[in-house]
């Protein structure tokens, strides 16, 4: 079977709304004035793991829903100019969308529109199959309505990674995606345990996998029933905000293990490019590059 595309990235397309705030929490008052002022870009967790991995040189397809409206315009947009393939499946409800308050710290929150995940219908079946059977490998955002294709990924024969974000290891919505990948990532944000539930996930499930990250402490990997500690990677300019890093980690952590690189290997990818990712500001969308990946490894 050809597999044209390396990657197929499913579901996690949108736009956010970014807005620098004094502080979070943003203390109550009846308006504040934004001085670097409100903009709105493209870029959601996938368009992030899309153009992240697109710009490692390989060959990706990202396949989500999409309103006609200003919103789809702009991440139709991005992806032509990232020359990143998109399959634009029709939302009536509209394009996803988020507002983002970043404070100083760069710490960050979000805020989604949830009038907009009402999906009817969900993706056309021929449509997920053909994508991915042309794919070596499937990354599924938590998204909806991903979680109904998972079954059927797992026919075409492509391996799977997704992403759990900030799971605090008992909402139910997560465990399908938890269970159905081959590569697991997610946040020790809101984890009080956070080796018990990647142990979880590996034994529940089939990850051979699971990637924890830890933000300015680094990742934790477990792989072959060893829990190792992935220490960070020192930001290469000033640290500005950390939206997209996790995606950023996701991207070129599937680049090495794509690239039969060792799974630790992997995750050193992930912190660089994770690194690379809190040092762009938010009302972009950018991504590391191969060789600055590479040269950056090559000098640890």
């Amino acid at each position: 079977m050809s597999r044209d595309n390396d990657v197929l990235v499913l579901g996690g397309a949108g736009v956010d709304t970014i807005v620098y705030v004094p502080r979070l929490p943003l203390p109550y008052a009846d308006s504040y004035m934004i001085e670097q002022g409100i903009r709105t870009r493209a870029g959601q967790t996938g368009d992030f793991v899309a153009l992240g991995l697109g710009a490692l040189g390989l060959r990706v397809h990202h396949l989500d829903m999409l309103g006609d409206d200003p919103e789809g315009d702009l991440v139709r947009a991005l992806h032509r100019e990232r020359g990143i393939a998109l399959t634009a499946v029709p939302q009536p409800a509209g394009t996803k969308r988020a507002v983002n308050l970043v404070s100083p710290d760069g710490r960050r929150l979000s805020l989604y529109d949830a009038s907009r995940t009402v999906v009817e219908g969900g993706f056309p079946k021929d449509t997920v199959q053909a994508l991915a059977a042309a794919s070596r490998h499937v990354h599924v955002t938590i998204t909806q309505p991903c979680a109904d294709t998972l079954p059927l990924l797992r026919e075409t024969g492509a391996t799977i990674s997704t992403d759990l974000h900030d799971w605090d290891g008992e909402n139910p919505y997560h465990e399908p995606f938890a269970h159905a990948a081959d590569v697991v990532f997610l946040s020790t944000t809101a984890l009080a345990d956070p080796e018990r539930t990647m142990r979880r996930i590996a034994d529940r499930g089939r990850a051979e996998v699971v990637v924890a990250t830890a933000g300015a402490k680094g990742a934790y990997l477990l792989a072959d029933d060893e829990l190792t500690h992935i220490p960070p990677a020192v930001p290469p300019a000033p640290v500005l905000d950390s939206n997209g890093a996790g995606d950023a980690f996701a991207a070129a952590f599937l680049y090495g293990w794509l690239n039969r690189e060792t799974p630790r290997r992997s995750a050193v990818y992930g912190t660089i490019a994770g690194a690379h990712a809190c040092t762009v500001p938010s009302t972009e969308a950018d991504a590391i590059g191969r060789d600055e990946l590479l040269a950056r490894v090559t000098g640890l």
